[in-house]
């Protein structure tokens, strides 16, 4: 399939009541066709991964079409380049949660990335930031905790960031990586009892959520 005929698919299948009911759980409006995920992923099961295409996706804008160069790019084939590119488009909290956790943490360069995202002041790269410890220590069975336990001083000095989008990829990152076992379920919880210290809302609310799920936690 080509770029014409791939909009065109996904023009057939827009549906204006889903972008609203998108737009009540805080998913941007702009630009969007209202389509579901699971036909989003049959389309791409359909075409195939070509970064090519992708990336001729990625450019026209188009909130689905962008979900779908996410399933279909070849991680491959993505430069650090390109990851810049699209994460300054990130718009949309879905966006960046699916490009990040089915292409972008595949990469050779998640950890970089997510060090370096989160300090970044936008809203949704920091998310970003945020989203790939969070997929990380679900994806990355073989990595050592050392290499997690690195996103700790970021997670604390960013829990204060009041923004939702931000804070719930923060509360996220904390809590799947104290899923990963029951020695980074230890330190998480640590973590979590300094955070929870810190004079702010969003600070108390990531702690404190994390904390509850964490100690409930079974391995």
């Amino acid at each position: 399939m080509n770029l014409k005929q791939i909009l065109a698919e996904l023009n057939k299948h827009a549906n204006a009541k889903n972008v609203a009911g998108m737009a009540r759980f805080g998913i941007n409006s702009k630009n969007t066709l209202g389509i579901n995920i699971p036909t989003l992923r049959a389309l791409a099961k359909k075409i195939g991964k070509d970064h090519q295409l992708a990336v001729e996706l990625w450019q026209t804008g188009i909130h689905e079409a962008r979900l779908l160069a996410g399933f279909i790019d070849d991680y491959k084939q993505v430069t650090d380049q390109q990851m810049e590119r699209w994460v300054k488009d990130f718009d949309s909290w879905d966006i960046c949660d699916q490009v990040c956790s089915n292409l972008f943490d595949k990469t050779p360069l998640p950890y970089e990335k997510a060090k370096k995202w989160a300090v970044r002041k936008e809203a949704f790269v920091r998310r970003a930031g945020f989203v790939m410890m969070a997929c990380l220590a679900v994806h990355d069975k073989k990595a050592p905790d050392e290499k997690f336990k690195l996103f700790f001083p970021l997670i604390k000095e960013y829990s204060t960031d009041e923004r939702n989008f931000v804070k719930k990829a923060v509360n996220w990152a904390l809590r799947q990586i104290g899923k990963r076992n029951p020695a980074l379920k230890t330190e998480a919880i640590k973590l979590g009892e300094e955070i929870v210290k810190v004079d702010s809302p969003a600070a108390k609310w990531i702690a404190r959520d994390a904390i509850r799920e964490l100690k409930s936690r079974k391995f």
